[in-house]
């Protein structure tokens, strides 16, 4: 079967070589290519590369080349047809029926092509001559480049109604191709067709390989729009292309970053001041489609926006319709303009240079959310905190990759935790009055003091050694919460072996987010209302009588800190310890790269961790003890 160009070209942009091959070999991104071990045969070494600007991979050990089709073809054992099938599923693309009426539209399109190109050659034509006047001053006076009106192949619609259409028809293009291409207008009642464009500096509008599928005009007189584009055709869907696309690819891979402007002329100033890795959508909200085509060009492409209300608007807008389509490694920026300003007034105004530090101050994707959410919101009670809350983790229900979710997840709660605590303020430091000591009985309805009791029955059944451990974690944030003010993330990465263990470990995160400047009072209540006092009063020991007296809430602040740090930093040892020990059985049992790469990766983070236990010279000097007991 023979699949129509534009099929074939739909189903390479959308499926990148580089993410197919990746299933099959690990590949490490080297410059403008990809290296790793071969598929196709045993290497030690990596001599296969992947290219995926040129849509080609090469091992230069065995001699396997070819391009995307191919590579499913050798590696699945399928025909043609059938890889076509494999990658249009994974693309999400319905396969073309093989019928006459396909074939006849192959053959229009190729006739559009033609007559496109000639529309584009003339409307240049028409830019250099005495009729372009006016459009050459207007590109003077936006100090746009003859090197940057060549590239662009800008032109000039001229102030007449059938002037396009008298010259295409002379060179051969029938009116109806002149009106399947959307370059003239038939009237519904029968009148003569006329040009679509008229008095209108003239931008081309062009597909991934360059050719010309549409245009796009701008106004040089009065006119209702003051930019029109073509319309819909068989060529041209404009949710599916980006302006300056064809020539953007190439300096995109270079540098790593795609630039996404709003308009022609400021994808041209763009280029003109040497970003030409800048694309535009086509005067519409950018589209799933588009989004797409931005990632297959670079990782993390950069909205730059006009610095006004409609800007914001089209960061909030383009911010949620990426939120389904997340994934590792893969997000947008936000460069955001000064008011009033867009990237042609900048560049003109203030140079290359002033552009440079916009793009290199875009914030993430995440910033802009969280500004969404909370701009002109006020979290001056408990509800309307939870409500903030809560509109934070629906934005993460919108994204289909659990491990971005998970983290987008995480990064709320620590910025929900900074934005609830109480200003200037930091730790106390210094002993608690022994009143304070029965507060957790009190609000737990308890006759004694809960910190004294041995053997209780709500202990966690875990290993003495490694359950005491957790246990004393636990215990010494709740008796000085203070400890979350500075250290909220290591408690929050932190794993645990008991699952009531860190049922409570979550509680505590929990209230620590919401409410700021806890003290042990405060952390008492708030485990009491989640009727978590009984498991917190199974937790507590003989701590005044034993090394775990740090964990007393008598204890000073500095004490119960550097031994709560020495014992976490045990705890994280111990458990990449155990990661190593697992990654060493599994590459015995069946000794892959994965795996190899796996132990590689623990014995890193073992050694990276070693060593991090907390200084306790002077310890038990700021509570008043001369020595350890």
């Amino acid at each position: 079967m023979a699949f129509p160009p534009q099929f074939m070209e739909e189903l390479k942009s959308r499926v990148g070589l580089a993410e197919v091959v990746g299933r099959r070999t690990k590949l490490t991104k080297k410059g403008r290519e990809y290296s790793g071990l071969c598929p196709f045969h045993n290497e030690k070494t990596p001599s296969f590369t992947v290219n995926e600007e040129k849509g080609f991979y090469h091992c230069f050990g065995c001699g396997a080349n070819g391009d995307l089709i191919e590579f499913v073809k050798q590696t699945e054992g399928v025909s043609f047809p059938e890889a076509v099938e494999r990658l249009a599923a994974v693309a999400g693309l319905p396969m073309p029926v093989e019928r006459p009426e396909e074939k006849a539209r192959q053959q229009r399109a190729a006739t559009l092509h033609e007559a496109m190109e000639l529309a584009g050659k003339w409307f240049t034509a028409q830019l250099a001559s005495q009729a372009g006047a006016v459009a050459r001053q207007y590109l003077g006076r936006r100090q746009v480049s003859e090197e940057a009106v060549s590239s662009f192949r800008l032109g000039f619609a001229p102030n007449s109604r059938t002037a396009l259409k008298e010259a295409l028809i002379a060179r051969g293009v029938s009116e109806g191709t002149l009106i399947e291409g959307g370059l003239i207008i038939k009237p519904d009642e029968g009148r003569e067709s006329y040009d679509r464009f008229r008095d209108r500096l003239m931008f081309p509008i062009t597909d991934r390989r360059g050719r010309i599928i549409a245009f796009g005009g701008r106004a040089l007189g009065e006119a209702p729009a003051k930019y029109l584009n073509s319309p819909e055709t068989l060529l041209f869907h404009k949710g599916h292309v980006l302006y300056n696309m064809a020539t953007a690819r190439q300096k995109a891979f270079d540098t790593g970053t795609v630039i996404v402007a709003e308009g022609y002329m400021d994808v041209i100033a763009l280029s003109d001041a040497g970003f030409s890795q800048s694309v535009a959508p086509l005067g519409t909200a950018i589209t799933e489609d588009q989004l797409q085509v931005l990632w297959q060009m670079a990782p993390e492409p950069i909205l730059c926006l006009d610095g006004d209300t409609a800007g914001w608007r089209a960061a909030l807008r383009t911010s949620e319709r990426a939120l389904p389509l997340l994934r590792p490694g893969y997000s947008l920026r936000f460069a955001l303009l000064p008011e009033g300003v867009d990237p042609d007034d900048l560049i003109r105004k203030e140079g290359a240079g002033a552009m440079s530090q916009i793009l290199d101050n875009a914030q993430p994707l995440s910033e802009i959310l969280w500004r969404k959410e909370v701009a002109d919101r006020p979290v001056d009670t408990p509800e309307r905190k939870a409500a903030l809350e809560k509109a934070l983790y629906s934005l993460c229900d919108e994204m289909r990759d659990p491990a971005v979710q998970t983290h987008y997840r995480a990064f709320f709660k620590e910025r929900l935790w900074q934005a609830f605590r109480s200003k200037g303020q930091t730790p106390r430091q210094g002993s608690r009055g022994a009143g304070e000591r029965n507060r957790f009985v009190r609000f737990a309805n308890q006759g004694s003091d809960s910190r004294f009791l041995r053997n209780s029955s709500h202990r966690t059944a875990v290993a003495p050694a490694v359950g005491r451990r957790e246990e004393l974690i636990l215990l010494t944030v709740v008796n000085h919460p203070e400890i979350m003010e500075n250290h909220y993330d290591t408690l929050a990465s932190l794993h645990l072996s008991s699952p009531q263990l860190d049922r409570l470990r979550r509680a505590i995160i929990d209230i620590a987010t919401v409410e700021s400047s806890l003290d042990y009072t405060d952390m008492a209540h708030h485990l009491a209302k989640r009727k978590l006092s009984e498991q917190v009063k199974g937790l507590q020991g003989p701590t005044t009588k034993s090394l775990d007296w740090f964990v007393d809430p008598a204890a000073a602040y500095e004490d119960a800190l550097n031994a709560w740090l020495h014992i976490v930093a045990r705890h994280k040892v111990e458990a990449l310890q155990k990661d190593l020990e697992a990654a060493e059985r599994q590459l015995g049992e069946n000794a892959t790269t994965e795996n190899l790469d796996r132990l590689k990766m623990a014995k890193q983070a073992l050694d990276a961790a070693a060593g991090n236990e907390a200084d306790i010279e002077g310890f038990g000097l700021a509570s008043g003890r001369n020595k350890s007991v």
